[in-house]
């Protein structure tokens, strides 16, 4: 088993995997002025939980997009595993031929998401990553990550719109029965819910195009289980996608691990 931990925006990915199974998944809420010691103990405390000897672990990967938490992140497994993690990173072997302009600058969640994607579906793919900002990656039929587009994530989309606007509120997002809303609330969960749907359908639909081939549409993230049913698209779930990817980049590199 190995540990797998996925530093994003808003939430940090922390998963125990092994060659057939998620043994565990888990999300903390990321802070910058945390500690290595104040996460290495909601780790142990995680770990404790699940009944998993940090002893047990094999080794351990890291990826992330808020640089600034690296250092405290690393030191803190480190702590609780005595295992220096690998990052993710330029250097990193990752067997994925990424044709853009500056390969160096896609992010690390992409491209461990591409790799969990080929592991398991036959390109080209299309991967949907509904967090903090709203990713599409393209995988062309050769298996190469050919690029996609970025767009404010749900969640951001209607923080801005309440914090910008004196006169709409704070609200949850659960679905209104009817795109047509009749009051201020249901006409704001229709254009964040069912304008995000429309917005990915047609990026999708545009992409498609682009490709001029079918491909797999494959989703990630917590929040999209909540927009899928809404999309026209025949689009798969996989919530684990980046824990898979992880657990193959580390078999990948392992040899400079420790």
């Amino acid at each position: 088993m190995i540990l797998a931990i996925d530093i994003g925006n808003t939430n940090i990915v922390i998963g125990v995997v092994d060659s057939r199974r998620t043994v565990l998944l888990e999300r903390i809420t990321p802070a910058l002025g945390k500690t290595s010691m104040e996460y290495a103990i909601t780790l142990k405390s995680i770990l404790e939980i699940y009944r998993i000897d940090p002893a047990s672990l094999e080794g351990a990967i890291v990826s992330s997009v808020v640089p600034p938490l690296n250092r405290s992140i690393l030191a803190a497994v480190r702590k609780i595993t005595g295992i220096n993690a690998l990052l993710v990173g330029s250097g990193m072997k990752t067997g994925l031929n990424i044709l853009m302009d500056n390969p160096k600058s896609v992010g690390s969640d992409m491209i461990v998401n591409s790799i969990g994607a080929l592991s398991e579906h036959k390109p080209p793919i299309v991967i949907i990553d509904m967090g903090t900002a709203t990713s599409l990656s393209v995988i062309d039929e050769k298996g190469r990550y050919i690029g996609g587009a970025l767009m404010p994530g749900l969640r951001l989309s209607l923080e801005s719109m309440s914090s910008h606007t004196a006169q709409l509120p704070h609200i949850s997002l659960d679905t209104p029965k009817k795109v047509i809303g009749k009051n201020t609330i249901d006409c704001m969960r229709s254009g964040i819910i069912y304008g995000t749907a429309s917005m990915i359908d047609g990026m999708l639909t545009r992409i498609e195009a682009e490709l001029g081939q079918t491909p797999t549409f494959l989703a990630t993230g917590g929040i999209a289980k909540a927009i899928l049913p809404l999309c026209s698209h025949p689009i798969l779930y996989d919530g684990t996608l980046l824990l898979k990817g992880l657990r193959l980049l580390y078999e990948k590199n392992k040899d400079g691990a420790r």
